[in-house]
Parts: structure tokens; sequence; C-alpha cells
């Protein structure tokens, strides 16, 4: 179905930072699938353990014991809320589990028709749960009637967040750092007022860190770095390793609200999705690595920020956006970058989007901005 806007390159290839097209040129990867490769395109740890796994045991369903996502969900909780886990397949999965998990947390509280606020040009996800809880991509006219029950406020007013939790509120509902809208951080004020209006209420504080998550913000968690801390985070994309997983790890006070029979997925939690995603997670929770990733993102943002062609630059650790001069049309940089061997993403009319495999070192970043000058014409 045309639902994709493609370029007209096939990836046959991949290695590190570095993809090969199918005529043999290569491209420097600053958009690493969306922030699925953060260790990098075919890490060989990675790829031998999805190896060993595939010839032992492919699955057996969640109807059995299985030893690889019993030590992801161990691991996942140990790094981050200390509660339990649900292991599940994509980012709009683990989402709509969450979304799950709030509505019943809060039919035992006695609100019989919930709500969970949201913050204006959030994304989480395509699935009709999360889709509603998307508001620009929320088209009733394209796709209703979608689930009620989600309120939107604005992203950067602590007052109109506060004012939106009530007697009815099951959650609060955030990305830490917005990347489909262009990357956007949200300011600590906002992240403090929906913590403390959840702690008021009652409510759920949520963080989606599905791009976020997994080293992208020089932490294993964006919230790591942050004054708060959430009851349930979602986790997706890098998860992985390149393969499908997600999570959703909760607060020990959370882990049992879903019970035997509320939730569930045929292939989720796979063994050797799981054994994929526990070797990811030990590659990229590293100190080492996870050091030096403040510190090449402001290199790159510093390099983004000397070109005349860059109106503004925006981001944390290694998810970094950039909205160019009004005369720019982002797509059109991007192909002619393409052009010039450089992946990157465009989430709007003037943005750019830069989320590198979190193994590059100065010398990517350095040729990053140097193929981008060439994508802009100024190189």
């Amino acid at each position: 179905m045309p639902t994709y806007a493609r370029a007209p390159v096939e990836f046959v290839r991949g290695e590190g930072a570095r993809l090969w097209d199918s005529d043999g040129n290569e491209y420097l990867d600053f958009f690493a699938g969306l922030s699925v490769h953060n260790a990098g395109h075919c890490h060989p740890r990675i790829v031998e353990a999805i190896r060993e796994q595939a010839g032992r045991l492919a699955g057996s369903s969640n109807l059995y014991y299985s030893e690889p996502v019993l030590r992801l969900s161990e691991r996942l909780a140990e790094s981050s809320l200390g509660g339990k886990v649900f292991v599940a397949n994509t980012g709009t999965e683990a989402n709509e589990c969450a979304i799950k998990l709030v509505r019943k947390h809060a039919h035992r509280r006695g609100i019989e028709l919930p709500e969970i606020v949201v913050l204006d040009h959030a994304f989480h996800g395509r699935t009709l749960g999360s889709l509603a809880a998307t508001p620009r991509l929320a088209r009733e006219d394209l796709f209703g009637p979608l689930p009620p029950g989600f309120v939107t406020v604005p992203r950067d007013d602590p007052d109109a967040l506060r004012a939106a939790v009530g007697e009815r509120t099951a959650a609060v509902m955030i990305e830490p750092v917005q990347g489909e809208a262009g990357v956007f951080p949200i300011a600590d004020e906002v992240l403090r007022a929906a913590r403390d209006e959840c702690d008021g209420s009652g409510a759920i504080l949520v963080f989606d860190e599905i791009q976020t998550g997994m080293g992208r913000t020089g932490s294993l968690w964006a919230y790591q770095q942050l004054p708060v801390v959430p009851d349930v985070l979602t986790a997706g994309k890098a998860l992985g390793g390149g393969l499908p997983v997600s999570a959703v790890i909760t607060t020990p006070e959370l882990g049992d609200v879903l019970e035997r029979g509320d939730h569930g997925s045929t292939f989720a939690g796979g063994p050797i999705a799981a054994r994929a995603a526990l070797t990811a997670v030990e590659l990229i929770d590293d100190p080492q690595l996870l050091e030096r990733i403040a510190t090449l993102g402001e290199r790159f943002a510093a390099g983004l920020a000397e070109l005349d062609e860059i109106a503004q630059v925006r981001g944390r650790g290694l998810i970094v956006g950039a909205t160019l001069a009004d005369h720019l049309d982002a797509a059109t940089v991007a192909r002619a970058a393409l052009d010039a061997g450089f992946v990157l993403n465009v989430p709007g009319e003037r943005m750019l989007r830069f989320l590198p495999p979190l193994v590059i070192g100065n010398a990517e970043v350095d040729e990053a901005l140097e193929r981008l000058r060439a994508g802009l014409g100024v190189g």
C-alpha cells in the first residue's frame, strides 16, 4: 500500500554507522532506522545472539517460561523503575499496554470515564489507542471514531497542564523529548507540574521513552537526567538491537495492575528477539559509551549552529533537531544530502532530525557536518 514516501535507494548492507546501497555506494547513517540501531548496524554480538538462539529455539508461546525474556525483564526493571515488565513487539503496542494499565488503575480508583492528559505535538503511535493520544495525527475524518478520553494541552505550558488534571485523570503521558515533532525537549517546569499533579490526584505519570531510551540522550533512560521519575516507562525502537521488541516497565506499586488474561501477544517476548534485546541493553548500558554521547551531541549541535542555513538547533545527547532558514525546504536538503552519502530524516517542512548510532566518534560527527554542507550546497 502507498503509505510511505520512499527515497529511490535500496540499502543492502550495514556496519556500524555505515550503509551500502545496491549499487555499492557508501553512506554515513545519521538516522539509524529511526533510532533503532543505537548499537550500530549488525553489531557482531547482537548478530551472534540472534544466530545462536535461532539455532536453539525460536519460540514456544507465552504460556510457558522462557529464560531470555525473563532475563530481559529483570535487566529492564533493575535498570529503571524496579517493578514489573510486559515485553511486546513495537512501540505503539507498548503504549497501548500502558493505556490499558492506567485505565484499569483509574477504574480501581472509582473513575468511570478516565482521561489521559497528553501534550500537543506528541507522537505515541499509530494503533487506535496510541493514535488518539497523538493529537496532530488523531484525525476523526480519516480514522474515526477514535477512542475518547484524551485531553491535549500545550507542550510548554505547566499551568495548562496543572489545570487539565482533575478527578477523572488516569494519567499524564509525556515524551521527555518529542522526536517526531522535530526534537523538542520538554521543559523541566512542565515535567515537575506533571509529577506534582499526578502525586496530588493519584494519577499515573507515563514516560514514552520509545525514542529517547536506550542511551539516546546520554543515559540509558532519558528520565535519569531529569528532575522527575515516572511511574510507567515505555521502551521500544533500539531496545531490540534491530529486531521488533518493546516493553512496558512499572514501579513495584503498579506491577500487578494488569492480571492474568488482561493483556497478551502471540509473538511478544519470543526468545530470539529477547536475546537480541538483552544483548543490546548490555552493550548500551556502558558508562564509557553513555558518557561520550553528551559530548558528541554538543560537538554536532555546535557545528550545526555555525551554519548560516540553520536557524535553530535543539536536542539532548544524540537526538538532535534543526530548523532550516526560511528559504530552504527540508525535503530538498535531505535528498541532496542523500546524494552526498548522508542519511538523515525530515520530520517537518523546514526541520531536519538526526539520530545517529551511538557508536560514532568525533570523526563521524565532523564527516556528517561536511556531508550536510554538501546537501545544503555550501560544502
